[in-house]
């Protein structure tokens, strides 16, 4: 409202002036022409890795920037759209949401600085999906203008053989890009366990668990940017890109073992250097947690790392051990807190006892729970329930933790009724305490239990979650 007034009483003192007459110079007129593009100026599948991506080049009439729509099957809502910073007259596009097996239509604008524009259409002919994609999604409900804009990247499990081939598909359940390494050598054998993320550049990035042992940047034409080897360490489950572009990889050492000489697996994180290659830094989780504590009586895989994230807050990684719990830890691998039910937890090999770092769960209120059994996890409070073989830990804006609980051995019974929840916790460090704010799932039971891997995202434009049941699941 300040606004406003300011701007009337700023008129009224100029509108009361008296100056000569003065002619107001015309807008020039904007002008919209049409142009030629050839077939042949379109590639498809130039990388022979993302058959529903194509690379756009040609010469435009005038000198601007290249915005481009492909024209979806559902209406503008189904349109995918780009807008580029290609200012001239020779232009490099590379163009995505093309849908499989049909005769794709793309507009193209290009706009030059007074807002004139060329335009100009190309049609693009594409085969049909592969076997290891869905021929058929199936949306329930979509509430379009309500969702989070964009396009929703699937580390698909489809199929559950090599080459994983992930896809983008839209609201309306159409696949509209995919990878398929089927014909490529390196990557032919491709399995990402926890699945394929988006860099901060805009490309792609995962690691690869079976022969190759690499983390590898893949374009959006499906292009192999670069890859990244591990040293004497085996990649499982999950690479993250930190801020400053290294990246944190969850691996196992052939090397490792109990002190009793009996081997161990997935329980070391590093962080490799982005542009070195090189790891400088190593986390040997026997060292702090305790090798001897875990939900299930296999110590060989005694934590079963599925996730790590950094937090940049106070420099620090959270480490996602299926059977041990959520664990802060920081950058000389000493323990901040554990999310975790109480029981079982002894010393870690430095002698420290980890009963310390358990964090306190508090009710609704924000009262301490002191129930042993639901402190140490045999039986749930109304307001709390610890997290059970968890996967995907995100940092929420308000520093809260959310998580895909998936609820495997929940309160260490198999026999109890199953089921899978998205979860957000606050945690107070130096109260030492966790209290349950939001959940969801519970109330579906079976029908999105997923025992294993699994995902939730958060979507910040419309504050909403993405709950992602993965694998196994009844339906």
């Amino acid at each position: 409202m300040k606004k406003i007034l300011l701007f009337l009483i700023a008129f009224i003192v100029l509108s009361g002036c008296k100056k000569d007459k003065k002619t107001t110079p015309e807008t020039p007129e904007v002008t919209v022409t049409t142009f030629t593009i050839p077939v042949e100026a379109a590639t498809l599948n130039p990388s022979g890795n993302a058959p529903l991506s194509a690379l756009l080049k040609f010469t435009s009439p005038i000198s601007g920037h290249t915005e481009i729509v492909v024209t979806g099957k559902h209406g503008e809502p189904s349109d995918v759209a780009q807008t580029f910073t290609d200012n001239g007259t020779t232009h490099s596009i590379p163009i995505i949401g093309l849908y499989s097996d049909y005769l794709n239509t793309v507009k193209i604008s290009v706009v030059d600085a007074q807002g004139n524009r060329a335009n100009s259409t190309v049609t693009i002919q594409t085969g049909p999906l592969p076997v290891n994609t869905p021929t058929y999604i199936k949306v329930d409900f979509s509430d379009i203008p309500n969702m989070e804009p964009g396009l929703n990247l699937v580390s698909s499990f489809s199929g559950n053989a090599p080459p994983q081939t992930p896809f983008i598909m839209d609201s309306y359940g159409d696949i509209r890009w995919y990878l398929d390494f089927t014909a490529n050598e390196e990557l032919k054998g491709l399995y990402y366990d926890c699945g394929v993320a988006r860099l901060h550049n805009g490309n792609f990035y995962f690691g690869n668990n079976r022969g190759t042992n690499k983390i590898y940047e893949v374009d959006i034409l499906g292009k192999v940017v670069k890859s990244w080897a591990m040293g004497n360490y085996i990649f499982h489950h999950n690479v993250t890109e930190k801020a400053n572009g290294n990246f944190l990889v969850s691996v196992s050492s052939p090397l490792s073992t109990h002190p009793n000489g009996s081997p161990t697996t997935e329980d070391y994180i590093i962080e490799i250097d982005r542009t070195s290659g090189e790891i400088i830094t190593t986390w040997d989780l026997k060292e702090s947690l305790d090798e001897t504590r875990t939900e299930t009586p296999n110590l060989e895989d005694w934590i079963h790392v599925n996730a790590v994230i950094p937090d940049t807050s106070d420099n620090t990684i959270i480490v996602s051990g299926r059977t041990q719990g959520l664990i802060k830890l920081t950058y000389d691998n000493k323990v901040k807190w554990i999310l975790s039910p109480h029981y079982g937890f002894g010393k870690n090999r430095r002698g420290e006892d980890l009963n310390q770092y358990l964090l306190q769960p508090l009710d609704a209120g924000g009262n301490a729970i002191t129930d042993y059994g639901i402190v140490s996890g045999f039986k749930n409070h109304t307001d709390f329930e610890w997290n059970w073989y968890q996967h995907s830990p995100v940092l929420m804006p308000n520093g809260d933790v959310l998580m895909f609980d998936n609820g495997t051995s929940r309160n260490f019974d198999t026999s109890l009724p199953k089921y899978s929840r998205a979860v957000e916790y606050k945690i107070n460090p130096t109260n030492m305490t966790v209290q349950q704010v939001w959940q969801y799932g519970k109330e579906r039971g079976l029908e999105t239990f997923s025992g294993v891997v699994s995902s939730v995202k958060y979507l910040p434009e419309k504050n909403h979650i993405l709950f992602s049941p993965g694998l196994r699941v009844i339906n």
